[in-house]
């Protein structure tokens, strides 16, 4: 019942500790790879804790057969022995199990059978005892062998498991997903206090399109101007530059006509419209409309900020 009660106590906190393994590990992709990697993760944590289980079993017992062999020594040198008829009832109360594990996990040399596997060399009345290689020890040998041979057949041999090559470029591929994730919140947490015009060619022609589905109705086509004003010249009613053009188009000019988009369009949007609007300077398209406001000139701007979190109205 002892037995039993350590095995229960520790496959309890295996098994914690598997479950919390698997709470701990991050979600993955849907793909087969990931899958296979989670089930071998599984598989790694409840090995680990049966290995964990086994061996404080064994501690526990070897401490307890280390404790029968004080005694029995006691005994020996007291000269007190059992009778033949208590030694065999009390080996006929060994259950199977602890038959079983005696013979395939400790099979310990009894006390009196000793001197049939002592060597025959002295040292100093030193003698060392012939043991053979502890059974616990041969037998997770040979299951590491088993386990070696099932990976090889799995990754190697059977070509069913992924190659290092693969799980490298699934690896590489669900870091660019997260990448990508990861530079579009970086791209929406942009407002006109740390706008930059961009220049890429795709978030241009994005912003492009944008412009002549939103702004080419009151700007016209090119940028000329019709019922807003003209995009193409120098002259800026509420201030040039990305930062006042995307403070503009998120906030709009209500008493104008022009609406907020920033319930409309996303940070990034805003960002590729407005720089696709300074791309527009000095295009000379035909029929533009006269200039409206003052001249912008980067360089005053950066001589006197605007503060202002709100364009005049």
């Amino acid at each position: 019942m002892k037995f039993a009660k350590y095995i229960f106590t520790f496959l309890l906190l295996g098994l914690a500790a598997t479950m919390w393994g698997q709470a701990a590990e991050p979600a993955a992709a849907a793909a087969s790879e990931d899958q296979f990697s989670q089930i071998m993760v599984y598989i790694l944590a409840i090995g680990g804790a049966l290995l964990f289980i086994v061996a404080m079993i064994y501690v526990i017992k070897v401490n307890q057969f280390l404790y029968k062999r004080v005694l029995d020594l006691e005994a020996a040198k007291s000269g007190a022995k059992l009778p033949a008829e208590a030694l065999a009832a009390l080996a006929a109360q060994d259950s199977f199990w602890t038959t079983l594990r005696k013979k395939y996990w400790e099979d310990p040399v009894p006390l009196d059978k000793e001197e049939d596997i002592l060597f025959h060399h002295d040292f100093d009345g030193i003698r060392e005892l012939d043991n053979r290689l502890p059974p616990w020890w041969v037998n997770m040998f040979i299951i590491t062998i088993i386990w070696a041979v099932g990976y090889m057949y799995y990754y190697h041999w059977g070509g069913d498991g992924p190659s290092s090559l693969e799980e490298y470029t699934t690896e590489m591929e669900q870091a660019k997903k997260e990448q990508a994730i990861a530079l579009a919140g970086a791209a929406n947490a942009v407002d006109e206090s740390n706008a930059t015009a961009l220049t890429d060619g795709a978030a241009l022609g994005e912003g492009e399109l944008i412009y002549k589905n939103s702004c080419a109705v009151c700007h016209g086509p090119s940028g000329e101007g019709t019922v807003g004003p003209n995009m193409t010249d120098e002259y800026w009613i509420h201030g040039g530059g990305i930062k006042n053009v995307f403070k503009t188009i998120k906030y709009g000019v209500p008493d104008k006509g022009m609406v907020a988009w920033q319930k409309t369009l996303s940070p990034s949007d805003i960002l590729k419209v407005g720089s696709y609007i300074l791309t527009l300077q000095g295009t000379n398209p035909p029929n533009p409309k006269a200039p409206q406001g003052s001249i912008w000139k980067e360089e005053a701007a950066a001589a006197s900020p605007d503060t202002t979190a709100i364009p005049p109205k």
